[in-house]
């Protein structure tokens, strides 16, 4: 009877399943751990490389668009314009050649143009800079004057002692 009550498994059997239990858990816990980042990585990778495809391709865009006015440009420049213009008396063709030679100096001189109109908004800064460049000029030359005036005295008093 005593064979037939005993039971077959040991009192930490339940201990060791539930043990191997958390230890699969855990597994199984640090696996989607791993595929979570891999994926967030992976999503995170794919996101920034398509934010910079998107920059390519407006960069691309405007490429094309700068080299099709560029083309644009230099087919109606090779383009005769005899026909397509009014006639010029001879008495205006002086003044026209003058022209041309204004609106060339014009163009030579465009950047340097659009750059002094892109700078009048930091004027207002400039000034203030020069203010206080101002401002400490006027200090640095009150302190030269000083200075200036001790070297006097002390050379003064230098002439008296070896005078005397």
């Amino acid at each position: 009877t005593l064979d037939l009550t005993c039971r077959r498994t040991p009192c930490f059997a339940k201990f060791a399943e539930m043990e191997e239990m958390v230890n699969m858990e855990a597994e199984i816990n640090e696996v989607q751990r791993l595929l979570l980042s891999v994926t967030i990585g992976s999503t995170l990778q794919f996101y920034f490389i398509g934010k910079k495809c998107e920059i390519l391709q407006d960069m691309n865009r405007h490429l094309e668009a700068i080299l099709k006015e560029k083309r644009d440009l230099r087919k109606r420049l090779l383009k005769h314009r005899c026909q397509e213009s009014l006639p010029i008396e001879a008495t205006y063709h002086k003044s026209i050649v003058e022209l041309l030679n204004e609106a060339v100096t014009f163009i030579e001189k465009l950047e340097s143009h659009l750059q002094s109109v892109r700078s009048i908004p930091q004027i207002p800064q400039m000034m203030n800079n020069m203010d206080t460049t101002l401002s400490k000029t006027e200090v640095l030359m009150i302190e030269l004057r000083e200075l200036t005036e001790q070297i006097l005295k002390w050379e003064e008093l230098q002439k008296e002692v070896y005078s005397n």
